[in-house]
């Protein structure tokens, strides 16, 4: 089994943090975007899409997609659990990451790619498109903000790979220089407390 990663990419951090979680250790490949590697030969020949992270089962089967590669082992190893537990807490996790990822990790993503002088090796960049993002992204965190007042963490009483997702969405959007806002206390104290994680620094 390998894990085809990049290093500094927001996705690929996603499934490091959960892998760091569960104590499960995998091989790595790393690929370079910025020198184009995700456009070779031999990587589509891995993922078609062009796109990391992806993992190589030992059957050479391959899983795209990083909520895919986390659920994969959320099934081989269920403990602890980052998807929830019983019916309808795994519905509300499940819930919470799809909004974190539409509503606030793309609107990041989409900010570095168009923004960002490193962005243009990856995109071609258009600046109002970028600036748009980078509101729709400020303005999530502002809604956070009150939705975290009466809990402790993205999806209720547990962590998950919904503050994952949000956590890793946070600190890629310092690359791009919006931050959390002076007046976000409960954004600000969930984010320090998930920051603290052992796994966060995977």
């Amino acid at each position: 089994m390998k894990l085809y990663d990049t290093a500094m990419a927001p996705n690929p951090q996603r499934v490091r943090i959960f892998l760091a979680e569960k104590g499960i250790e995998v091989p790595t490949v790393q690929i370079n975007l910025m020198k184009g590697e995700h456009r070779s030969d031999d990587y589509r020949k891995v993922a078609a899409n062009m796109r990391v992270p992806a993992l190589e089962l030992d059957d050479g089967t391959i899983i795209l997609e990083s909520v895919a590669i986390c659920r994969y082992f959320e099934e081989i190893q269920p403990e602890p659990p980052l998807f929830g537990t019983g019916a309808v807490e795994r519905a509300q996790v499940e819930a919470w990451n799809r909004r974190m990822e539409l509503e606030f990790f793309m609107p990041t993503a989409m900010t570095f790619r168009h923004l960002h002088p490193a962005g243009a090796a990856l995109e071609g960049q258009i600046k109002e498109y970028g600036e748009s993002q980078k509101a729709i992204a400020l303005k999530r965190m502002a809604i956070l903000d009150g939705e975290l007042a009466d809990k402790e963490f993205i999806a209720g009483d547990s962590f998950s790979i919904a503050d994952i997702t949000a956590a890793v969405s946070i600190g890629f959007g310092k690359v791009s220089k919006h931050y959390i806002g002076e007046d976000q206390k409960n954004l600000q104290r969930w984010y320090d407390q998930v920051s603290a994680r052992p796994s966060m620094s995977a």
